[in-house]
């Protein structure tokens, strides 16, 4: 570009007016604002607005066939003195998050431990440890969970077989929990691909220089492994921590949609389902998912703040 091309548009853009420059960034924005409204507009319809509905309906009457009543708080009041299914469905909840989430994510990080190989067939196992992910919240898969520990299941015949009494896994209040709990860590595929990818970032050099110090397996793990792993233990713990908490459909189709037996499988979003589509009681489900949130929320909260005396970051300095 010569001299004389760059003097004009200089004096062209000094002799644009104020209002035309104006309208020439109006027009750059509409062209941004045409390309992201499809979020917007999905955003704002199915997202936003029915999170305010939501909170509406928290403190309101609303079966679903008639108009909403306000009823300020006495949704949560019932929910905490007047339900005693609402503190069972919280207690079976705390029970399934804090007995399957470590369990699952002490299962993914021994699998990925597992497959962090050099060898040749470990590309074909890693898609067979990720395959349960895939179907594992499915209800074909709730529906073979259940058929294999029935009272006629699989498991029931080979101990018949092995001359061991035979167990009712779905008859019993705990024991139905338990099942629910390891079904949740058989679908460990998520957590082991991150585990793997984290493993897969660290220096080798830190075990070599550890094994001219002569230090063995395990004092490597737990002086390099775990606290150059500990940022994804971090974020697996508080996304499985939220995914369990929203553990729906294998409650359902073990229970039958009932959260049996006494209420041992009675998840909390299982009850919230029962209020809002069996008993058409929206006002009351709503304010069961707020307080839900509001527990998660809670939770999150905690696991982070602890993080600062667990997690190991290099760029700190070490936390």
């Amino acid at each position: 570009m010569n001299t004389r091309v760059i003097k004009e548009n200089i004096q062209a853009d000094i002799t644009i007016t104020p209002v035309s420059k104006r309208s020439r960034i109006i027009k750059e924005n509409l062209t941004g604002y045409a390309f992201i409204s499809p979020f917007i507009i999905g955003f704002l319809a199915f997202t936003f607005i029915p999170i305010l509905a939501s909170l509406y309906l928290s403190f309101t009457n609303y079966n679903l066939f008639a108009s909403p009543t306000w009823i300020g708080l006495d949704n949560y009041i019932q929910m905490f003195t007047a339900d005693p299914r609402y503190w069972k469905s919280l207690k079976v909840t705390l029970i399934y998050v804090l007995g399957g989430v470590p369990l699952r994510l002490a299962f993914a990080l021994l699998i990925a431990l597992m497959l962090n190989t050099a060898s040749r067939a470990v590309g074909l196992y890693r898609s067979l440890f990720y395959l349960p992910s895939l179907i594992g919240g499915s209800v074909a898969v709730a529906i073979m969970w259940r058929n294999v520990f029935g009272d006629v299941g699989i498991v029931n015949i080979l101990l018949d077989v092995l001359g061991i009494p035979s167990v009712r896994w779905f008859g019993n209040p705990t024991a139905a929990l338990w099942m629910l709990i390891f079904l949740s860590v058989w679908q460990f595929g998520s957590s082991m691909l991150i585990f793997l990818a984290g493993l897969k970032g660290i220096p080798k050099s830190y075990y070599e220089a550890a094994s001219v110090d002569g230090a063995n397996g395990i004092q490597k793990f737990f002086k390099i492994t775990l606290p150059m792993l500990s940022p994804v233990i971090l974020f697996n713990t508080v996304m499985q921590t939220i995914a369990a908490f929203m553990t729906f459909v294998p409650a359902f189709i073990i229970s039958k949609g009932t959260g049996g037996p006494l209420d041992g499988t009675l998840l909390y979003s299982l009850y919230l389902f029962i209020q809002g589509f069996e008993f058409f009681n929206m006002g009351y489900a709503s304010a069961m998912a707020w307080i839900m949130l509001i527990i998660v929320g809670i939770l999150t909260a905690i696991i982070f703040t602890t993080s600062k005396y667990w997690v190991h970051y290099e760029s700190e300095g070490g936390r």
